[in-house]
């Protein structure tokens, strides 16, 4: 598995700065020293000015995080490469002024070097205000061992602490009260990251992963470094369960950095982290479980930061931050309560995500009832067998469920991609209602009532409101054969209500035939019916359905898609190949 290599940019030698200049373009309170790559707001008050700062391709971080109640300067150096001295001595001379600065930034080799010597360099030189540095060291994935002389590596926590320290600063506290909270914070830090793959730096040689397709790596970190484990790819829940159970852990004498007590007194803030290129669907899941997880282990979760603040560049992956709260129990100069007001003090920059300054939401609350309106008794429409009626609609529902890899890479090609699924997930969801008696067998009005509601809620997409208006239809057709003196569904009954249902679909549909969608195959069948009988509809519905790799879509996703590439792919439309899926299903059935 080969990491994303594709990149949008001028030039691999300018994108640093064109990115800053797309920064400050965004955020017209910031400045930009583009000679030393610095993102600075001008000092309007006397304050501790906050400054961090690294290579780039962490985005957000940590240029995106300059703006009031976070950083005043960040210092930005090439991809993956520490500014250099001369860079964050500007930066400290465009920020600092009597109270100080506290320099806070991620313990990375270049970093402390540059840094501190910049730092120093500050002191030496008379200029007012103290400047300190501050090393962030929150990868519990590094043994003690491993980091023995160098020390474990900064990761995303780096965000909290300077967030902190930095509402802090905005109270009017000093230089010490300032790298003081902030050291706490940091003396309470673990983050572990996981990744599906590297990223890939631009301008640089396309490399070979080391991952397979069903691998993943535990502790890998934000410059591409190896992670300590490779593990086959689990559930979010397994993954969850591990990675916090790292950070959580105090029996690991390797690796037990934050003072957990694990007594059901703990309170902690969870950061999840974007990595780069996890989708906000998966990052959504992720914090659901990470939530889930600690209050599994009696782990009050007092605050939820989710999104993406600090990346790798496009690296399929992400990060799990704990920062534990001062215990009720403990003397500490801070209390609970004062950290997480510092945290959720205002702040205003383009990479601090939208928080709630609250407890996380509890899932499973009842919520309010809508009342119903009690249907009155479905008038009676038997089918002439039942137990060959459902069994016609459960072959239809595994034939389905069997074309879903087909009906999927067709639509890879043809559409967007969900159609396999889509269609799967409705002929389960029937399966279920036929195996718990909802569907009956016994009235077809009322069958076709389920099968419309089942498909209305299960499937989504375009293609479950078509269904769903078709079905509908359907019923309707059949109640309006019943109400005519029908007791008893005839192949006349079926193709009359089918015609109908067709038309009621028109009425939510500019397609028609041919148009390179399931309605080429759904007419082609309803038209067939009466002269042709199933059996004979069935193949013309086949004939249709294979008939779309030849046509221009007019209608549906497909229409978007290149026509002639889609001509020269000969692929058929997947939702038309899913409804003679349906049809081949019902046959043998006698109405």
């Amino acid at each position: 598995m080969a990491p994303q290599h594709k990149h949008l940019l001028n030039n691999p030698a300018t994108l640093v700065v064109d990115s800053l200049k797309g920064l400050v373009n965004l955020n017209p309170e910031v400045k930009f020293d583009e000679g030393q790559r610095v993102i600075y707001t001008p000092p309007t008050k006397p304050r501790v000015a906050l400054l961090s700062g690294g290579g780039s391709g962490h985005e957000p971080a940590h240029a995106g995080f300059v703006g009031k109640g976070l950083l005043d300067a960040a210092i930005c150096g090439n991809i993956f490469a520490s500014p250099n001295v001369a860079q964050v001595r500007r930066g400290v001379e465009l920020v600092t002024r009597e109270k100080g600065a506290l320099i806070v930034v991620m313990n990375y080799t270049g970093d402390a070097l540059h840094f501190g010597l910049a730092a120093e360099q500050h002191r030496a030189s008379g200029k007012p205000g103290d400047v300190r540095v501050l090393l962030v060291q929150d990868d519990v994935a590094v043994s003690r061992e491993q980091g023995t002389i160098v020390g474990r590596r900064g990761l995303a926590g780096t965000i909290l602490v300077y967030k902190i320290a930095s509402a802090l600063s905005d109270q009017g506290a000093d230089l010490d009260s300032v790298e003081d909270v902030a050291k706490y914070v940091t003396s309470r830090l673990g983050t572990i990251g996981v990744g599906l793959d590297h990223c890939h730096v631009p301008g640089t040689k396309v490399g070979e992963s080391h991952l397979d397709d069903n691998q993943l790596e535990l502790g890998m970190g934000i410059h591409n470094e190896a992670g300590t484990h490779k593990l086959e790819l689990p559930s979010i829940a397994q993954l969850v369960d591990q990675m916090l159970s790292t950070i959580t852990n105090t029996n690991d004498p390797e690796r037990s950095y934050v003072p957990f007590k694990n007594d059901g007194s703990d309170e902690v803030v969870l950061l999840v982290n974007n990595l780069g290129a996890i989708s906000e669907l998966e990052i959504g899941g992720i914090t659901g479980e990470a939530v889930k997880w600690l209050q599994s282990k009696n782990i009050k979760t007092r605050r939820v930061l989710s999104g993406t603040y600090m990346t790798s560049l496009n690296m399929p992956g992400f990060s799990l931050t704990l920062l534990l709260l001062p215990g009720k129990s403990e003397s500490s100069t801070y209390s609970s309560s004062q950290i997480l007001e510092y945290l959720d003090a205002p702040a205003s920059a383009p990479g601090w995500a939208w928080t709630s300054g609250k407890e996380p939401g509890v899932v499973g609350e009842k919520v309010d009832e809508v009342v119903q309106e009690k249907k009155g008794k479905e008038v009676d429409l038997a089918p002439t067998d039942s137990s060959e009626f459902l069994a016609a609609i459960t072959r239809s529902c595994k034939a389905l469920i069997a074309a879903e890899p087909e009906l999927t890479q067709q639509d890879q090609i043809a559409g967007d991609g969900d159609a396999g699924l889509t269609l799967e997930a409705g002929a389960k969801a029937i399966l279920k209602v036929i195996e718990s008696g909802k569907l009956a067998g016994k009235n077809v009005i009322e069958d076709i009532g389920v099968i419309a509601e089942v498909v209305e809620e299960d499937m989504g997409g375009t293609s479950g409101a078509l269904y769903s208006i078709f079905f509908a239809g359907l019923g309707k057709a059949l109640r309006d054969a019943a109400n005519q003196g029908n007791k008893q569904t005839t192949p006349d009954v079926w193709s009359g209500a089918a015609k109908q249902a067709l038309d009621t679909l028109y009425k939510y549909t500019r397609a028609r035939p041919p148009s390179r969608t399931l309605v080429d195959p759904l007419e082609a069948f309803i038209a067939s019916l009466p002269s042709k009988g199933l059996n004979g509809a069935a193949e013309d519905a086949h004939k249709a359905a294979d008939k779309t790799k030849e046509l221009v879509a007019k209608a549906g996703r497909g229409a978007y898609v290149n026509q002639e590439d889609l001509k020269k792919r000969e692929v058929p439309d997947p939702g038309a190949w899913g409804i003679w899926r349906i049809v081949d299903g019902l046959r043998g059935f006698e109405a």
